[in-house]
């Protein structure tokens, strides 16, 4: 994300002779740098921080400590996206390999279903 800014960067200082395609390519690596800040590395205080699945509801719990609610929206065998709530239309992707094997099924049972997976109370005698 850094690259591609830079890249830009530079292409606009090439093209634009002068302290207008100077200021120009600063402004574009420095939103680079804030782009790949906010989003990339999740530092923003409305970055993602965690999951929360209880009570047959899902919540995204931001850096900053709020919790958004979260629908599924697309469930498949290797990924899951959820659609948040709050002011702004947000989508989060969880591919199969950011958890791990039992959690990523949670997760899909929960996006299917609306319940987490548990035991029976009472279980038959066989």
């Amino acid at each position: 994300m850094v690259c591609a800014h830079g890249g830009a960067a530079a292409s606009v200082a090439l093209a634009i002779p002068g302290w207008a395609g100077a200021s120009l390519a600063a402004g574009l690596a420095a939103l680079g740098l804030a782009s790949a800040w906010s989003r990339a590395l999740l530092r923003a205080p409305s970055s993602p921080k965690c999951l929360v699945l209880e009570d047959g509801k899902a919540a995204a719990e931001l850096a900053s400590g709020e919790r958004l609610p979260v629908q599924a929206r697309h469930v498949s065998r290797l990924m899951v996206t959820l659609a948040a709530g709050g002011g702004a239309r947000r989508t989060l992707l969880v591919s199969a390999d950011m958890l791990d094997r039992d959690s990523f099924r949670s997760l899909r049972v929960w996006a299917l279903w609306g319940k987490l997976p548990g035991v029976a109370g009472k279980q038959l005698p066989a």
